[in-house]
């Protein structure tokens, strides 16, 4: 039975894929959650904090869906080494259980498995809302009395129903504490299985009988057993011939013959259901030809809105942090304290803060797709597509994660039981254009083309923005294709997909999504981009010794050669003593590499820095081209825009270096922390290695192949 002494009580929600567990998640912490891995796994996980009525503050984390104790993929294997390991930090005092009620039978075997483990239970019927539009009346004394636990209807859509399921919560826990724990085990061990808990129960005695039988099934791969518990189970199992599959189907079926009449009994159909539009959709937006054209209108109209609604915030954000770095100098008494703080700290963030706009609409705009149910579909309709470029239906999961952060969409790829396709996925997902790269491609894409209207309505650079994503698109099909001639990909797996039934979005969890991704991009991004800016304004600033007097003599000369004017001859100056600055020096060790792209030493500092993460190209823009200019901060996109070669007097954003730039940014693996996750997926830094190598190799060629088209 489950501890209940720490002073942290911890609450596991549970359910099935599609079962409105987010939703309720999200009803009951709000904004108080925080995001990390399962320990040890690489599978994300969420805790949010509750105040229930009557006790101390208790933790809530909700697991990745599962459909039994049988798992066929990594998030599932994360909840059964959980909730089989008492000793496991995430070990719950009670469990959260939410099932759809309008699809009530097939949620019910992972209720009555985990009954069984000896966990006290609320069962969560959520989306009553939909049950009783469709008809369905739901008698829940009758399902508490023959399952033997608390049950509570609610919606997770509208609320209704949250506060008595805090008090039944609340209660459960208290009965938990006192040692009564209510529920009946609804399996019963057959003969073999009893013999081997028994046997078990030396080695394993804080375990319950069931958790005994599944330490016994899941002996090769539970992390936390050690190798003399395997031996033991492995020789215990021999000795009473433990057939393994045959008694998985025979608990499985005993358990649907259990509560499968106890379903018919509950819930009873008042009316006929409303006929429903769902296979009519469903036939058009996955038809082999409408479907992917309603996916690319979809996606073009996604980033015209990525362009045409930011606008507006991100002038107002610039503006701002303007305004703002103009007060800061006026108040500040001038040296190196007011250039650190407008020129290296406001200018790194407000290079990264501009694009939050940017960000928040794209995730508002997936995450309504995915609540409605057309991502499932989307993932569904591409999967032939995907068998012949050697992946499996369920790296197209992968592939339109990788839209947001190739980090999640690579770890996705652990249901992907094939370890070719599994392989091939990961090593080609940093090809689909993230998040991060949105403020590289905005800021270049405007050097790139021109800002016109086209057939009326599209944006021309919208349009190149979208061109760009499908850049990325075929580029990770492509190299599919060659990995899979190359490692020789034996036999496939299969999609398994359960297609959601469509739903009305809740906005209450699309927006608790944006203020998440937001905070991410917010937070973490901005702690490495500010670190980054405020090394790079020590780099830009100081120089050898002795070199920066010489590059100011020196300036003057050119200077007064040519007859410039004071504001010239001034941003002659500062830009002849940053290139002798630390970072300059820099900057020249890696320009012999990069010139042949058209990049200058400058852009050589901005894509080392991005190897930290990619949007930190931006923020090291502003920071280097903030440094030396006429006392007021500048928008980074003008400054950018204005900049020219001191000697020349050409500029150095021209369509050609701009679209190099982009390209290089297209196809570059410019990201160490998706190189470590790739490391952690596949175990060994080969894999790695060899990603960055193409990925690099194809960015470089590319950007120079454009050189030759202007």
């Amino acid at each position: 039975m489950p501890g209940v002494d720490k002073k942290l009580l911890k609450v596991a929600v549970i359910g099935n894929p599609n079962c409105g567990k987010s939703s309720i998640f999200n009803l009951l912490t709000g904004l108080q959650q925080k995001v990390g891995n399962f320990p040890g796994v690489t599978v994300e996980r969420k805790s949010g904090k509750l105040q229930l009525p009557g006790l101390t503050e208790i933790e809530l984390t909700d697991f990745p869906g599962a459909y039994s104790l049988y798992p066929n993929a990594a998030d599932e294997k994360t909840v059964v080494q959980t909730l089989c390991n008492p000793s496991d930090e995430n070990y719950p005092d009670a469990i959260l259980y939410i099932a759809d009620v309008t699809r009530l039978e097939k949620h019910l075997l992972l209720l009555t498995q985990i009954r069984d483990l000896g966990f006290p239970v609320v069962l969560v019927l959520n989306m009553m809302d939909l049950a009783q539009e469709e008809g369905t009346e739901v008698d829940v004394e009758k399902l508490t009395r023959k399952l033997g636990i608390a049950v509570c209807p609610m919606s997770g859509r509208s609320g209704e129903g949250v506060e008595q399921l805090k008090q039944q919560l609340a209660e459960i826990l208290r009965e938990a504490g006192q040692g009564s724990v209510s529920g009946q085990v609804s399996y019963r061990l057959s003969a073999e299985e009893g013999r081997l808990a028994n046997d078990m129960q030396e080695w394993f005695p804080q375990f319950g009988p069931y958790q005994r039988i599944l330490l016994a099934h899941h002996r090769s791969w539970l992390p936390f057993l050690s190798l003399s518990q395997r031996n033991q189970i492995e020789e215990t199992v021999n000795r009473n011939g433990f057939k393994e599959i045959s008694l998985q189907v025979r608990e499985t079926l005993q358990r649907y013959h259990a509560f499968t009449p106890l379903v018919g009994q509950s819930l009873r159909q008042t009316r006929e259901k409303p006929a429903r539009l769902t296979e009519q959709l469903d036939n058009l937006l996955t038809h082999q030809v409408a479907g992917p054209l309603i996916f690319f209108g979809l996606m073009l109209l996604l980033f015209q809105a990525i362009f045409a609604w930011a606008s507006y915030p991100m002038d107002l954000i610039e503006g701002g942090f303007g305004a703002l770095g103009t007060w800061l100098r006026s108040w500040l008494p001038a040296g190196y304290f007011a250039d650190l703080v407008c020129d290296g700290l406001l200018a790194g963030l407000s290079g990264i803060l501009v694009f939050v706009p940017q960000i928040a609409i794209l995730f508002f705009l997936i995450a309504i797709l995915e609540e409605v149910g057309y991502m499932a579909r989307a993932a569904f309709m591409f999967d032939r597509i995907m068998q012949v470029f050697g992946l499996n239906g369920r790296s197209v999961v992968a592939l339109i994660s990788g839209g947001a952060c190739a980090i999640p969409a690579i770890m996705s790829t652990r249901t992907i039981s094939n370890w070719k396709e599994r392989l091939i996925t990961i090593l080609v997902t940093p090809f689909i254009s993230c998040s991060a790269r949105i403020p590289v491609f905005t800021v270049l894409i405007a050097f790139a083309v021109p800002q016109r209207t086209v057939w009326g309505f599209f944006q021309l650079q919208g349009l190149a923005f979208m061109g760009l994503y499908l850049l990325g698109i075929a580029a990770a099909l492509i190299s599919a294709l060659l990995f899979k001639w190359i490692l020789r990909s034996g036999d496939n797996s299969f999609l398994m997909l359960e297609l959601p039934p469509y739903r009305t979005p809740v906005m209450r969890n699309i927006w608790v999504t944006v203020w998440e991704k937001v905070k991410t991009f917010s937070t973490e991004a901005g702690k490495i981009i500010l670190l980054i800016s405020l090394v790079l304004w020590v780099l830009s600033t100081f120089g050898p010794p002795g070199a920066m007097d010489a590059a100011a003599r020196e300036s003057e000369k050119i200077a007064t050669a040519k007859g410039m004017a004071i504001a010239d001859a001034a941003a002659l100056q500062a830009s002849m003593q940053m290139e002798a600055s630390f970072a300059g020096q820099a900057g020249h060790l890696i320009e012999p590499l990069i010139r042949p792209l058209g990049f200058d030493w400058k852009i050589g500092i901005a894509l080392i820095t991005s190897f930290a993460a990619r949007e930190v190209f931006v923020g090291t823009m502003a920071t280097l081209y903030s440094i030396g200019s006429d006392g007021d901060t500048v928008l980074i996109r003008e400054r950018m825009a204005r900049e020219r070669d001191p000697i020349s007097g050409e500029k150095v954003y021209t369509p050609a270096t701009s679209w190099a730039l982009l390209l290089f940014y297209v196809f570059a693996m410019q990201c160490m922390s998706t190189m470590a996750v790739v490391r952690r997926e596949t175990l060994s830094w080969k894999w790695p290695l060899i990603q960055f190598v193409f990925m690099t190799a194809l960015a470089y060629l590319s950007a120079w192949g454009v050189t030759f088209l202007f």
